[in-house]
């Protein structure tokens, strides 16, 4: 299966290994589980998104990662992210590489979100559900880490101060829990390679 540089790979699963993932346990929040996934396109390593349709309950039309919220027949929050995943773009479970976990976040809907991060072969025949996701959006990760398609500013939500980061890709803006996400992904890996 060919990926990102194998070297790189290796790198990015020691970093998620020797961490401590951080959880956060909130009674009344419900739980979700998402992919952060990783691909080999044209010599480079790619992150997957999507952009949801209006159709959905939450986020309607914003850029995130596929997964969702917990099914009760779900056994872990890895295989809800996997379900999801299969549910929404049609990747198949066994073909996704499970290689660690982030640490969980808390939306502004509160919901607690645990983003897994994988690799899957690529090209792929994905099967996008019409009701949930509008549109596959592949990007490359050295766009990611290029420092002007980045911004944060601080804004004040219900009396208290939040940091908010965007992502702009092409006509994309990725925001939100999404950027989040993207956030503390990309801040582990490119840590690593300055230390």
């Amino acid at each position: 299966m060919k990926h990102c540089e194998q070297e790189s790979i290796d790198e990015i699963i020691k970093i998620l290994t020797l961490r401590e993932r951080k959880a956060i346990e909130h009674p009344s929040f419900a739980h979700a589980a998402v992919l952060v996934l990783l691909f080999n396109k044209e010599g480079s390593c790619h992150l997957l998104l999507t952009k949801r349709t209006d159709q959905v309950k939450y986020h309607k039309g914003e850029i995130s990662f596929p997964g969702g919220m917990v099914d009760e027949d779900d056994l872990s929050l890895e295989k809800t992210a996997l379900r999801e995943a299969f549910e929404e773009i049609g990747l198949i479970e066994n073909d996704v590489q499970i290689i660690g976990a982030l640490d969980d976040i808390v939306t502004v809907t509160d919901f607690i979100v645990t983003p897994f991060v994988g690799l899957f072969p690529y090209p792929y025949p994905f099967e996008t559900s019409p009701v949930e996701i509008a549109e596959l959006i592949e990007v490359p990760l050295s766009f990611l880490l290029t420092e002007e398609n980045f911004n944060e500013q601080e804004i004040t939500r219900m009396g208290r101060r939040d940091i908010v980061y965007a992502y702009q890709y092409g006509e994309h803006t990725i925001w939100g829990a999404t950027a989040r996400i993207l956030k503390q992904f990309l801040d582990l890996i490119t840590f690593s390679k300055s230390t």
